[in-house]
Protein backbone atom coordinates (compact mmCIF):
# COMPACT_ATOMS: atom_id res chain seq x y z
CA UNK A 1 0.00 0.00 0.00
CA UNK A 2 1.48 3.38 -1.04
CA UNK A 3 1.91 5.73 1.91
CA UNK A 4 0.06 9.03 1.58
CA UNK A 5 1.45 12.22 3.10
CA UNK A 6 -1.91 12.56 4.82
CA UNK A 7 -2.93 8.96 5.58
CA UNK A 8 -6.40 8.28 6.90
CA UNK A 9 -7.93 5.51 9.00
CA UNK A 10 -11.39 4.73 10.28
CA UNK A 11 -12.29 4.23 13.93
CA UNK A 12 -15.65 3.37 15.44
CA UNK A 13 -16.09 7.00 16.43
CA UNK A 14 -15.09 8.47 13.06
CA UNK A 15 -12.30 8.92 10.56
CA UNK A 16 -8.88 10.29 11.52
CA UNK A 17 -6.14 11.86 9.43
CA UNK A 18 -2.53 11.31 10.44
CA UNK A 19 0.83 12.22 8.99
CA UNK A 20 3.60 10.39 7.19
CA UNK A 21 6.21 9.63 9.83
CA UNK A 22 9.55 7.88 9.38
CA UNK A 23 9.03 4.59 7.57
CA UNK A 24 5.27 4.71 8.04
CA UNK A 25 2.53 6.89 9.50
CA UNK A 26 1.61 8.38 12.84
CA UNK A 27 -1.88 9.08 14.15
CA UNK A 28 -1.62 11.17 17.30
CA UNK A 29 -4.01 12.25 20.02
CA UNK A 30 -6.94 9.98 19.15
CA UNK A 31 -9.39 9.99 22.09
CA UNK A 32 -10.24 6.62 23.59
CA UNK A 33 -12.48 8.21 26.25
CA UNK A 34 -14.33 11.43 26.95
CA UNK A 35 -12.39 14.18 28.76
CA UNK A 36 -12.47 13.42 32.53
CA UNK A 37 -13.84 16.85 33.45
CA UNK A 38 -17.10 18.25 34.76
CA UNK A 39 -19.53 15.47 35.60
CA UNK A 40 -16.92 12.91 34.48
CA UNK A 41 -14.24 14.11 36.90
CA UNK A 42 -13.22 11.14 39.10
CA UNK A 43 -15.54 8.91 37.03
CA UNK A 44 -14.74 5.73 35.15
CA UNK A 45 -13.71 6.44 31.54
CA UNK A 46 -16.60 6.93 29.16
CA UNK A 47 -16.33 5.98 25.45
CA UNK A 48 -15.70 9.00 23.24
CA UNK A 49 -18.60 10.49 21.34
CA UNK A 50 -18.58 10.00 17.56
CA UNK A 51 -17.53 12.90 15.33
CA UNK A 52 -18.43 13.84 11.80
CA UNK A 53 -15.95 14.47 9.02
CA UNK A 54 -12.26 13.64 9.38
CA UNK A 55 -10.56 14.40 12.69
CA UNK A 56 -6.99 15.68 12.52
CA UNK A 57 -4.59 13.34 14.35
CA UNK A 58 -1.30 15.05 13.61
CA UNK A 59 -0.23 16.27 17.08
CA UNK A 60 -0.03 14.73 20.52
CA UNK A 61 -3.14 15.27 22.59
CA UNK A 62 -3.30 16.94 26.00
CA UNK A 63 -1.47 15.00 28.71
CA UNK A 64 -2.51 14.24 32.29
CA UNK A 65 0.97 15.55 33.14
CA UNK A 66 0.20 19.24 33.58
CA UNK A 67 3.66 20.73 34.09
CA UNK A 68 6.62 20.23 31.79
CA UNK A 69 9.36 18.97 34.09
CA UNK A 70 12.18 20.05 31.77
CA UNK A 71 15.46 18.25 32.32
CA UNK A 72 14.66 17.14 35.87
CA UNK A 73 13.56 13.68 34.75
CA UNK A 74 15.65 10.95 33.18
CA UNK A 75 13.22 10.54 30.28
CA UNK A 76 11.91 13.67 28.47
CA UNK A 77 8.32 14.17 29.57
CA UNK A 78 6.54 16.86 27.53
CA UNK A 79 3.34 18.27 29.00
CA UNK A 80 0.56 19.27 26.60
CA UNK A 81 -2.24 21.48 27.94
CA UNK A 82 -5.90 20.80 27.36
CA UNK A 83 -8.85 18.84 28.72
CA UNK A 84 -9.00 15.87 26.31
CA UNK A 85 -6.32 13.95 28.21
CA UNK A 86 -7.33 10.34 27.51
CA UNK A 87 -5.92 9.48 24.10
CA UNK A 88 -3.77 7.06 22.14
CA UNK A 89 -1.02 7.55 19.59
CA UNK A 90 -0.54 5.00 16.81
CA UNK A 91 2.64 4.47 14.79
CA UNK A 92 2.16 2.07 11.90
CA UNK A 93 4.07 0.84 8.84
CA UNK A 94 0.86 1.40 6.89
CA UNK A 95 -2.82 1.83 7.84
CA UNK A 96 -3.77 -1.21 5.79
CA UNK A 97 -6.74 -3.05 7.36
CA UNK A 98 -5.55 -6.27 5.80
CA UNK A 99 -1.99 -6.19 7.17
CA UNK A 100 -2.70 -7.90 10.52
CA UNK A 101 0.63 -6.88 12.05
CA UNK A 102 1.68 -7.47 15.67
CA UNK A 103 0.85 -4.65 18.09
CA UNK A 104 3.08 -3.16 20.83
CA UNK A 105 1.00 -1.22 23.38
CA UNK A 106 3.29 0.89 25.58
CA UNK A 107 2.33 2.23 29.03
CA UNK A 108 4.71 4.94 30.20
CA UNK A 109 6.34 5.12 33.61
CA UNK A 110 6.68 8.00 36.04
CA UNK A 111 5.89 6.60 39.46
CA UNK A 112 2.15 6.72 38.66
CA UNK A 113 2.34 10.50 39.21
CA UNK A 114 4.29 11.81 36.19
CA UNK A 115 5.27 10.66 32.72
CA UNK A 116 4.07 11.49 29.24
CA UNK A 117 3.09 9.41 26.20
CA UNK A 118 4.40 12.28 24.06
CA UNK A 119 8.02 11.52 24.97
CA UNK A 120 10.30 11.30 21.91
CA UNK A 121 11.77 8.16 23.48
CA UNK A 122 8.47 6.37 22.80
CA UNK A 123 8.46 7.12 19.08
CA UNK A 124 7.34 3.95 17.31
CA UNK A 125 9.26 4.53 14.05
CA UNK A 126 11.80 1.75 14.61
CA UNK A 127 9.03 -0.72 15.40
CA UNK A 128 7.17 0.42 12.26
CA UNK A 129 10.37 -0.17 10.26
CA UNK A 130 10.32 -3.73 11.59
CA UNK A 131 6.67 -4.44 10.79
CA UNK A 132 5.09 -3.66 14.17
CA UNK A 133 2.25 -1.28 15.05
CA UNK A 134 2.97 0.75 18.20
CA UNK A 135 0.34 2.31 20.46
CA UNK A 136 1.21 4.66 23.32
CA UNK A 137 -1.49 5.78 25.72
CA UNK A 138 -2.18 8.38 28.39
CA UNK A 139 -3.86 7.71 31.71
CA UNK A 140 -4.85 9.72 34.76
CA UNK A 141 -1.99 10.23 37.18
CA UNK A 142 -1.52 10.76 40.91
CA UNK A 143 -4.61 11.35 43.00
CA UNK A 144 -6.87 11.81 39.97
CA UNK A 145 -5.96 8.35 38.73
CA UNK A 146 -5.30 6.38 41.89
CA UNK A 147 -6.43 8.29 45.00
CA UNK A 148 -9.16 6.77 47.15
CA UNK A 149 -12.41 8.73 46.82
CA UNK A 150 -15.60 7.70 48.57
CA UNK A 151 -18.48 7.67 46.12
CA UNK A 152 -16.24 7.32 43.06
CA UNK A 153 -14.88 4.26 41.26
CA UNK A 154 -11.42 3.38 42.56
CA UNK A 155 -8.38 2.67 40.38
CA UNK A 156 -9.44 5.14 37.72
CA UNK A 157 -5.98 5.03 36.14
CA UNK A 158 -6.23 1.25 35.83
CA UNK A 159 -9.66 1.64 34.28
CA UNK A 160 -8.06 4.03 31.78
CA UNK A 161 -5.56 1.32 30.78
CA UNK A 162 -8.42 -1.10 30.26
CA UNK A 163 -10.43 1.42 28.24
CA UNK A 164 -7.42 2.14 26.01
CA UNK A 165 -6.92 -1.59 25.43
CA UNK A 166 -10.61 -1.91 24.58
CA UNK A 167 -10.07 0.84 22.00
CA UNK A 168 -7.13 -1.12 20.58
CA UNK A 169 -9.19 -4.29 20.34
CA UNK A 170 -11.97 -2.47 18.50
CA UNK A 171 -9.94 -0.23 16.20
CA UNK A 172 -6.36 -1.34 15.67
CA UNK A 173 -7.15 -3.41 12.57
CA UNK A 174 -7.87 -0.14 10.74
CA UNK A 175 -4.26 0.91 11.40
CA UNK A 176 -2.74 -2.35 10.15
CA UNK A 177 -2.66 -4.12 13.51
CA UNK A 178 -3.99 -7.50 14.57
CA UNK A 179 -6.18 -7.36 17.72
CA UNK A 180 -5.30 -11.02 18.30
CA UNK A 181 -1.55 -10.23 18.47
CA UNK A 182 -1.36 -7.54 21.15
CA UNK A 183 1.64 -7.30 23.49
CA UNK A 184 1.31 -4.91 26.40
CA UNK A 185 4.60 -3.40 27.53
CA UNK A 186 5.90 -0.78 29.93
CA UNK A 187 8.82 0.41 32.01
CA UNK A 188 9.01 1.34 35.70
CA UNK A 189 5.45 2.24 36.76
CA UNK A 190 4.45 1.21 33.22
CA UNK A 191 6.07 -2.16 33.87
CA UNK A 192 4.09 -2.37 37.09
CA UNK A 193 1.00 -1.49 35.07
CA UNK A 194 1.38 -4.39 32.66
CA UNK A 195 2.01 -6.81 35.53
CA UNK A 196 -1.10 -5.48 37.25
CA UNK A 197 -3.09 -6.11 34.07
CA UNK A 198 -1.54 -9.58 33.76
CA UNK A 199 -2.86 -10.36 37.25
CA UNK A 200 -6.40 -9.06 36.57
CA UNK A 201 -8.88 -11.74 35.47
CA UNK A 202 -11.11 -9.07 33.89
CA UNK A 203 -8.33 -7.89 31.54
CA UNK A 204 -7.21 -11.22 30.12
CA UNK A 205 -9.14 -10.89 26.85
CA UNK A 206 -7.37 -7.65 25.91
CA UNK A 207 -3.83 -8.88 25.20
CA UNK A 208 -1.85 -11.99 24.37
CA UNK A 209 1.70 -11.26 25.62
CA UNK A 210 3.54 -9.06 28.14
CA UNK A 211 6.93 -7.31 28.15
CA UNK A 212 7.89 -5.78 31.51
CA UNK A 213 10.97 -3.56 31.88
CA UNK A 214 11.96 -2.60 35.43
CA UNK A 215 8.45 -3.23 36.67
CA UNK A 216 7.54 -1.29 39.84
CA UNK A 217 4.42 -2.78 41.36
CA UNK A 218 2.27 -0.71 43.71
CA UNK A 219 -0.45 -3.04 45.07
CA UNK A 220 -1.28 -0.40 47.67
CA UNK A 221 -3.45 -1.74 50.51
CA UNK A 222 -6.89 -0.16 50.77
CA UNK A 223 -6.32 1.15 54.29
CA UNK A 224 -3.14 2.97 53.22
CA UNK A 225 -4.89 4.50 50.22
CA UNK A 226 -7.76 5.66 52.43
CA UNK A 227 -5.31 7.21 54.90
CA UNK A 228 -3.48 9.06 52.12
CA UNK A 229 -6.78 10.45 50.83
CA UNK A 230 -7.82 11.52 54.31
CA UNK A 231 -4.54 13.42 54.79
CA UNK A 232 -4.96 15.13 51.42
CA UNK A 233 -8.55 16.06 52.22
CA UNK A 234 -7.38 17.52 55.53
CA UNK A 235 -4.77 19.67 53.78
CA UNK A 236 -7.40 20.91 51.34
CA UNK A 237 -10.07 21.41 54.01
CA UNK A 238 -12.67 19.23 52.28
CA UNK A 239 -14.50 15.98 52.93
CA UNK A 240 -12.66 12.88 51.61
CA UNK A 241 -15.43 12.07 49.14
CA UNK A 242 -16.27 12.84 45.53
CA UNK A 243 -18.17 16.05 46.28
CA UNK A 244 -15.39 17.27 48.54
CA UNK A 245 -12.58 16.72 46.06
CA UNK A 246 -14.64 18.05 43.16
CA UNK A 247 -15.05 21.30 45.07
CA UNK A 248 -11.36 22.13 44.61
CA UNK A 249 -9.46 22.67 41.40
CA UNK A 250 -7.14 20.18 39.78
CA UNK A 251 -4.28 22.61 40.36
CA UNK A 252 -4.85 22.68 44.13
CA UNK A 253 -4.90 18.89 44.31
CA UNK A 254 -1.72 18.67 42.26
CA UNK A 255 0.01 21.12 44.58
CA UNK A 256 -1.15 19.29 47.69
CA UNK A 257 -0.28 15.78 46.51
CA UNK A 258 3.35 16.56 45.72
CA UNK A 259 5.82 15.03 48.16
CA UNK A 260 9.26 15.73 46.75
CA UNK A 261 11.63 16.51 49.60
CA UNK A 262 15.13 17.35 48.49
CA UNK A 263 17.86 15.61 50.42
CA UNK A 264 21.61 15.84 50.42
CA UNK A 265 24.36 13.86 52.03
CA UNK A 266 23.43 11.44 54.77
CA UNK A 267 19.81 12.68 54.77
CA UNK A 268 19.41 10.59 51.62
CA UNK A 269 19.42 7.45 53.77
CA UNK A 270 16.39 8.66 55.68
CA UNK A 271 14.68 9.62 52.42
CA UNK A 272 15.42 6.17 50.99
CA UNK A 273 13.98 4.55 54.10
CA UNK A 274 10.79 6.58 53.71
CA UNK A 275 10.60 5.49 50.07
CA UNK A 276 10.84 1.82 51.03
CA UNK A 277 8.43 2.12 53.93
CA UNK A 278 5.71 4.32 52.46
CA UNK A 279 6.04 3.97 48.70
CA UNK A 280 5.02 6.75 46.35
CA UNK A 281 1.54 7.12 47.83
CA UNK A 282 -0.25 6.56 44.52
CA UNK A 283 -0.66 3.59 42.24
CA UNK A 284 -3.00 0.62 41.74
CA UNK A 285 -4.89 -0.16 44.94
CA UNK A 286 -6.04 -3.58 46.11
CA UNK A 287 -9.63 -2.38 46.31
CA UNK A 288 -11.38 -5.75 46.55
CA UNK A 289 -13.25 -5.04 43.33
CA UNK A 290 -11.19 -4.36 40.22
CA UNK A 291 -7.99 -5.58 41.91
CA UNK A 292 -8.86 -8.24 44.45
CA UNK A 293 -5.40 -9.23 45.67
CA UNK A 294 -1.76 -8.23 45.23
CA UNK A 295 -0.40 -9.02 41.78
CA UNK A 296 2.15 -11.70 42.84
CA UNK A 297 -0.66 -13.56 44.64
CA UNK A 298 -2.82 -13.42 41.50
CA UNK A 299 0.02 -14.72 39.36
CA UNK A 300 0.75 -17.50 41.86
CA UNK A 301 -2.91 -18.47 41.66
CA UNK A 302 -2.55 -18.92 37.90
CA UNK A 303 -4.05 -15.69 36.56
CA UNK A 304 -2.32 -14.85 33.28
CA UNK A 305 -0.47 -18.18 33.25
CA UNK A 306 -1.31 -18.61 29.57
CA UNK A 307 0.35 -15.31 28.58
CA UNK A 308 4.04 -15.35 27.52
CA UNK A 309 6.04 -12.91 29.64
CA UNK A 310 9.44 -11.23 29.24
CA UNK A 311 10.68 -9.34 32.28
CA UNK A 312 13.89 -7.95 33.66
CA UNK A 313 15.58 -5.00 35.31
CA UNK A 314 18.69 -2.86 35.19
CA UNK A 315 21.45 -3.62 37.66
CA UNK A 316 21.51 -0.25 39.42
CA UNK A 317 18.11 1.32 38.88
CA UNK A 318 18.16 3.54 41.97
CA UNK A 319 21.84 3.74 42.83
CA UNK A 320 21.64 7.33 41.60
CA UNK A 321 19.85 8.14 44.88
CA UNK A 322 22.91 7.24 46.95
CA UNK A 323 25.81 8.15 44.65
CA UNK A 324 25.42 11.83 45.52
CA UNK A 325 26.29 10.97 49.10
CA UNK A 326 29.19 8.64 48.24
CA UNK A 327 31.84 10.74 49.99
CA UNK A 328 29.96 10.84 53.29
CA UNK A 329 28.72 7.28 53.04
CA UNK A 330 32.24 5.93 52.72
CA UNK A 331 32.58 6.53 56.46
CA UNK A 332 29.33 4.65 57.19
CA UNK A 333 29.67 0.85 57.67
CA UNK A 334 27.42 -1.08 55.35
CA UNK A 335 25.82 -3.28 58.00
CA UNK A 336 24.21 -0.53 60.13
CA UNK A 337 23.27 1.37 56.97
CA UNK A 338 21.34 -1.64 55.67
CA UNK A 339 19.71 -2.04 59.06
CA UNK A 340 18.67 1.61 58.94
CA UNK A 341 16.94 0.89 55.63
CA UNK A 342 14.92 -1.83 57.31
CA UNK A 343 16.84 -5.02 56.58
CA UNK A 344 16.77 -7.59 59.38
CA UNK A 345 19.91 -8.82 61.13
CA UNK A 346 20.08 -12.26 59.51
CA UNK A 347 19.01 -10.84 56.15
CA UNK A 348 21.79 -8.27 56.35
CA UNK A 349 24.46 -10.95 56.70
CA UNK A 350 23.01 -12.99 53.86
CA UNK A 351 22.67 -9.93 51.64
CA UNK A 352 26.26 -8.83 52.27
CA UNK A 353 27.51 -12.32 51.45
CA UNK A 354 25.55 -12.36 48.19
CA UNK A 355 26.69 -8.89 47.12
CA UNK A 356 30.38 -8.80 47.94
CA UNK A 357 31.25 -7.54 44.47
CA UNK A 358 28.98 -4.52 44.86
CA UNK A 359 30.13 -3.91 48.44
CA UNK A 360 33.68 -3.56 47.17
CA UNK A 361 32.52 -0.48 45.23
CA UNK A 362 31.61 1.23 48.50
CA UNK A 363 28.65 1.72 50.83
CA UNK A 364 26.87 4.08 48.44
CA UNK A 365 26.96 1.48 45.65
CA UNK A 366 25.75 -1.25 48.01
CA UNK A 367 22.85 0.80 49.32
CA UNK A 368 21.89 1.80 45.80
CA UNK A 369 21.85 -1.85 44.80
CA UNK A 370 19.72 -2.64 47.85
CA UNK A 371 17.15 -0.01 46.86
CA UNK A 372 17.21 -1.40 43.33
CA UNK A 373 16.74 -4.93 44.60
CA UNK A 374 13.89 -4.08 46.94
CA UNK A 375 11.93 -2.06 44.39
CA UNK A 376 12.79 -3.78 41.10
CA UNK A 377 15.05 -6.84 41.03
CA UNK A 378 13.65 -8.89 43.92
CA UNK A 379 10.05 -8.37 42.73
CA UNK A 380 11.18 -9.40 39.23
CA UNK A 381 12.51 -12.66 40.66
CA UNK A 382 9.35 -13.06 42.75
CA UNK A 383 7.11 -12.70 39.68
CA UNK A 384 9.15 -15.33 37.85
CA UNK A 385 8.87 -17.60 40.88
CA UNK A 386 5.13 -17.05 41.17
CA UNK A 387 4.68 -17.89 37.49
CA UNK A 388 6.74 -21.05 37.92
CA UNK A 389 4.70 -22.23 40.90
CA UNK A 390 1.28 -21.28 39.49
CA UNK A 391 -1.15 -24.09 38.71
CA UNK A 392 -1.50 -24.51 34.98
CA UNK A 393 -5.20 -25.37 35.23
CA UNK A 394 -6.82 -26.53 32.04
CA UNK A 395 -4.75 -24.36 29.75
CA UNK A 396 -1.12 -24.63 28.79
CA UNK A 397 1.30 -22.63 30.93
CA UNK A 398 3.14 -20.03 28.85
CA UNK A 399 6.86 -19.38 29.10
CA UNK A 400 8.62 -16.71 31.15
CA UNK A 401 11.87 -15.17 29.91
CA UNK A 402 14.24 -13.22 32.16
CA UNK A 403 16.89 -10.66 31.29
CA UNK A 404 19.30 -8.30 33.04
CA UNK A 405 20.45 -4.99 31.58
CA UNK A 406 24.01 -4.60 32.90
CA UNK A 407 25.63 -2.06 30.55
CA UNK A 408 26.94 0.89 32.55
CA UNK A 409 26.27 4.40 31.35
CA UNK A 410 29.50 6.30 30.61
CA UNK A 411 27.91 9.45 32.04
CA UNK A 412 26.68 7.89 35.29
CA UNK A 413 28.93 4.85 35.72
CA UNK A 414 26.02 2.51 36.47
CA UNK A 415 23.21 0.65 34.71
CA UNK A 416 20.72 3.16 36.02
CA UNK A 417 16.96 3.51 35.82
CA UNK A 418 15.56 4.26 32.32
CA UNK A 419 18.91 3.60 30.62
CA UNK A 420 17.46 0.68 28.66
CA UNK A 421 14.50 2.57 27.17
CA UNK A 422 16.22 4.27 24.19
CA UNK A 423 17.86 0.93 23.37
CA UNK A 424 14.53 -0.89 23.53
CA UNK A 425 12.86 1.64 21.21
CA UNK A 426 16.03 2.04 19.11
CA UNK A 427 15.94 5.83 19.37
CA UNK A 428 19.56 6.56 20.22
CA UNK A 429 19.40 9.87 18.34
CA UNK A 430 16.43 11.16 20.34
CA UNK A 431 16.75 14.28 22.53
CA UNK A 432 18.66 13.86 25.80
CA UNK A 433 19.71 10.26 25.19
CA UNK A 434 23.30 11.47 25.37
CA UNK A 435 22.71 12.67 28.93
CA UNK A 436 21.99 9.16 30.12
CA UNK A 437 23.87 7.00 27.59
CA UNK A 438 26.79 9.17 26.51
CA UNK A 439 27.64 10.68 23.15
CA UNK A 440 28.27 7.31 21.47
CA UNK A 441 25.85 4.73 22.87
CA UNK A 442 26.60 1.26 21.49
CA UNK A 443 24.53 0.68 18.37
CA UNK A 444 25.00 -3.08 18.68
CA UNK A 445 23.33 -3.05 22.09
CA UNK A 446 20.31 -1.20 20.71
CA UNK A 447 20.13 -3.71 17.88
CA UNK A 448 20.18 -6.58 20.37
CA UNK A 449 17.56 -5.24 22.78
CA UNK A 450 15.22 -3.95 20.10
CA UNK A 451 15.63 -7.12 18.03
CA UNK A 452 14.65 -9.21 21.07
CA UNK A 453 11.43 -7.22 21.46
CA UNK A 454 10.61 -7.51 17.75
CA UNK A 455 11.28 -11.24 17.85
CA UNK A 456 8.95 -11.61 20.82
CA UNK A 457 6.26 -9.61 19.05
CA UNK A 458 6.50 -11.49 15.78
CA UNK A 459 7.38 -15.04 16.84
CA UNK A 460 6.37 -15.26 20.51
CA UNK A 461 9.96 -15.79 21.73
CA UNK A 462 12.67 -13.14 22.36
CA UNK A 463 15.62 -15.26 21.24
CA UNK A 464 16.93 -17.00 24.34
CA UNK A 465 15.76 -19.91 26.48
CA UNK A 466 12.87 -19.39 28.89
CA UNK A 467 13.27 -19.83 32.64
CA UNK A 468 11.34 -22.99 33.56
CA UNK A 469 12.82 -22.97 37.07
CA UNK A 470 11.65 -19.47 37.88
CA UNK A 471 14.47 -17.04 38.74
CA UNK A 472 16.99 -19.90 38.89
CA UNK A 473 16.61 -20.41 35.14
CA UNK A 474 18.57 -18.71 32.35
CA UNK A 475 18.50 -14.94 31.85
CA UNK A 476 19.77 -12.94 28.91
CA UNK A 477 22.48 -10.44 29.86
CA UNK A 478 22.41 -7.22 27.83
CA UNK A 479 25.84 -5.59 28.07
CA UNK A 480 28.39 -3.72 25.97
CA UNK A 481 29.15 -6.76 23.80
CA UNK A 482 25.73 -8.12 22.87
CA UNK A 483 27.31 -10.28 20.18
CA UNK A 484 28.42 -12.56 23.01
CA UNK A 485 24.73 -13.26 23.72
CA UNK A 486 25.60 -14.06 27.32
CA UNK A 487 23.09 -16.16 29.22
CA UNK A 488 23.41 -16.52 33.00
CA UNK A 489 21.61 -18.98 35.24
CA UNK A 490 20.31 -17.69 38.58
CA UNK A 491 20.97 -14.13 37.44
CA UNK A 492 18.96 -12.71 40.34
CA UNK A 493 20.54 -14.87 43.05
CA UNK A 494 21.89 -11.82 44.87
CA UNK A 495 18.30 -10.84 45.75
CA UNK A 496 17.48 -14.15 47.45
CA UNK A 497 17.98 -12.71 50.94
CA UNK A 498 15.17 -10.21 50.38
CA UNK A 499 11.46 -10.80 50.79
CA UNK A 500 9.69 -8.61 48.22
CA UNK A 501 7.41 -6.18 49.98
CA UNK A 502 4.01 -5.67 48.34
CA UNK A 503 3.16 -2.02 47.94
CA UNK A 504 6.70 -0.61 47.93
CA UNK A 505 7.40 2.50 45.97
CA UNK A 506 7.13 2.65 42.26
CA UNK A 507 9.97 3.80 40.15
CA UNK A 508 10.92 7.02 38.54
CA UNK A 509 10.46 8.36 35.10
Amino acid sequence: MTMSERPEARTRQGDVRGVAHGPGAAFLGIPYAEPPIGALRFAAPEPPRPWSGVREATAYGPTPLRTDLGDTTLIPEPAVSGADTLSVNVFTPSPDPGARLPVWVWIHGGGYTTGSPASPWYDGSSFARDGVVTVTLSYRLGFDGFGWIEGAPQNRGVRDWVAALEWVRENIASFGGDPARVTIAGQSAGGGAVLTLLGMPSAQHLFQQVWCSSGALADIPEERSRATAARLAGELGVAPDRDGFRSVTEERILEAQVRAPRARGIRRLALARELLRDGSGYGPVVDGDLIRRPTPASLAAGVGADKPLVLGANDDEFTMITTGAAKKLRFVPARPALRLLGLGRSQTSAYLDANRDVHRRGTAALLGRYLTDRIFRAPTAAVAQARDEAPSGRGERAATWLYRFTWRSPTHGIALHCLDVPFLFDVLEAPRVDEIAGSSPPRALADAVHRAAVAFLTTGAPGWSPAPEGPAGPARIFDADPAAATVMHDAYASTAALVPVSGTASGGA
